[in-house]
């Protein structure tokens, strides 16, 4: 089987030098608007124009791939991108740039719906895992070396913009020129926000706040790193250990989320990015601490997202993974656009050291949330458990409702069976009618040789009439026939003789000759050569 970086190597080397523009133009805008002074609110109003043009490509993209296909779809994503891009240079009104980041982040979701679409679609299901996980490693690949390419750009002037330019217009050739079969096109996935923040709040409220604290750091971190005295080259160093961390962190914390709870592991790295934020945010690092510190950061910010993703895939059933897979994306997005908004805002007020300090109450806010959602849940599961019958309750069927009940049960001392069933009114009763039910006795006779025959035979509507108490066992509930004999009811009744009498005796002989049935049955069990 061929490997896959081969058989989507047009795919591929498109996303590696589609991101690496990507991530070469957000950092130079960054520190381009910094150098020059401009307000922090501004710097991060560019990243969430840029983060709500994600927001509206992923409704854009659909419709333009449903009408003109993937190929069409990236080459004029591609080629409006390019000229936004170079626009930057003809112009400083920072009201144009706005709007140059919103059309850029619009065309880059196209772009990236198209590549994501391809390879879901032709991916085989034995290479899925494998091909997806070489998407992620070349888009990671990709935005270190845009940042490490930043670094021969000292003086940031026009080359960093051509640059960039010239990565967004190859990534259409080895697509363009691409022998692979086209896919099928797209169909709009449905929104059901209300309902997966029901069903997965824990898993939405990550994701919510992962989009924030990635947007702010990905368009305010190279901010934060000038303002402590770093050079272009030292700012570029800073962001790539920080994506690097977040690409060689992705495949332990995978495998560590298999065999300790998401939602704890949730939790857990949600304390520590919270106490690593507030520290950088507080002490004056510098240097090779920063730079440690910000590796760290990049393990445990950059993994929130992934491990949030699988908790909700893993609460949710298959025919709602896409419209899932929909709402994390907007979801995603409106986080990462109102991120840079809030921490631009506080850095502008407060020092850069906020953007630090707007990450760790993020955090706490995510801590506080998924430690309440957990408790609840566990509580709601707990009362559930408790509203649910812990007895044992042993439903009456056939056999413990039939009259030979008594008899078959081991438990109980046949004698004493015998004892309290025997009715001696009644079998005399039983006596008088023997000679009009003869059919019927015989019939009785024949069943108490085979049991089973005999609870056959006895299939007549009954009434259940408990029998007197044992201090041996609990025995169980008798069935008669509905016509009941009594001594006094069998006195009675030569006073009324009309023309039912006649099947009106045949029932009673039959509930007295059952009773006599029990009774010699029981005999023949302990002795079987008795009558």
């Amino acid at each position: 089987m061929a490997s896959p970086f081969r058989s989507f190597s047009s795919l591929f080397s498109s996303t590696l030098i589609m991101v690496l523009g990507s991530g070469l133009l957000t950092t130079y805008l960054a520190l381009s608007l910094s150098r020059d002074g401009v307000e922090q609110l501004w710097i991060g109003g560019m990243m969430s124009a840029y983060y709500f043009g994600l927001v509206v490509g992923s409704k854009v993209g659909h419709k333009l791939i449903a009408r003109v296909g993937h190929i069409r779809t990236f080459v004029a994503s591609a080629g409006i991108v390019t000229a936004s891009a170079l626009c930057h240079a003809l112009t400083d009104v920072l009201s144009i740039w706005l709007l140059l980041r919103l059309i850029v982040g619009t065309g880059m979701m196209c772009m990236y719906m198209v590549l994501e679409s391809w390879l879901n679609e032709q991916a085989d299901s034995s290479q899925r895992g494998s091909v997806f996980a070489g998407y992620m490693i070349v888009s990671y690949m990709g935005m270190v070396a845009g940042q490490t390419v930043l670094s021969f750009f000292p003086e940031l002037g026009l080359q960093p913009l051509l640059l960039i330019g010239i990565c967004y217009a190859l990534c259409i050739v080895p697509i363009a020129l691409t022998r692979r079969i086209h896919p099928q096109p797209m169909h709009p996935a449905p929104l059901k926000i209300l309902p997966f923040w029901r069903k997965v709040p824990q898993s939405l409220t990550t994701i919510l706040i992962a989009g924030g604290i990635s947007g702010s750091f990905y368009g305010l971190a190279p901010a934060f790193a000038a303002s402590n005295g770093m050079g272009t080259a030292e700012v570029a160093s800073f962001m790539s250990a920080t994506i690097l961390a977040g690409l060689l962190a992705q495949w332990p914390m995978g495998k560590l989320s298999d065999r300790i709870p998401r939602s704890r592991l949730l939790r857990f790295n949600s304390a520590l990015l919270g106490i690593l934020v507030l520290a950088i945010a507080l002490l004056p690092l510098k240097g090779m601490a920063l730079l440690i510190a910000t590796f760290c950061f990049g393990i445990l910010a950059f993994t929130l997202y992934p491990l949030a993703t699988a908790l909700a895939n893993q609460n949710i059933e298959q025919p709602e993974r896409v419209a899932l897979s929909a709402t994390i994306l907007l979801t995603f997005g409106i986080g990462a656009t109102l991120g840079p908004l809030v921490a631009s805002f506080l850095m502008q007020m407060l020092g850069n050291a906020m953007l630090y300090g707007y990450m760790s109450v993020c955090c706490l806010i995510l801590f506080l949330r998924l430690a309440r959602v957990n408790y609840n849940q566990k509580m709601a599961k707990r009362l559930l458990a408790e509203q649910q019958p812990s007895d044992y309750q042993l439903a009456s069927g056939d056999l413990v409702s039939s009259p030979l009940a008594a008899a078959l049960d081991p438990r109980v001392d046949e004698q004493l069976v015998k004892e309290q069933m025997l009715d001696e009114p009644a079998t005399s009763n039983t006596s008088q009618h023997t000679a009009e039910a003869g059919p019927v006795d015989d019939a009785a006779d024949n069943v108490a040789s085979d049991i089973t025959t005999a609870a056959a035979a006895t299939t007549v509507e009954t009434t259940t009439t408990p029998l007197a108490p044992s201090d041996s066992a609990d025995i169980a509930a008798v069935e008669t026939p509905h016509t009941i004999v009594t001594p006094d009811t069998a006195t009675a009744e030569p006073e009324s003789k009309d023309i039912k009498a006649a099947p009106d005796a045949a029932d009673q002989a039959t509930a007295q000759d059952s009773q006599s049935l029990l009774e010699r049955a029981a005999a023949k069990r302990k002795s079987p050569t008795a009558e």
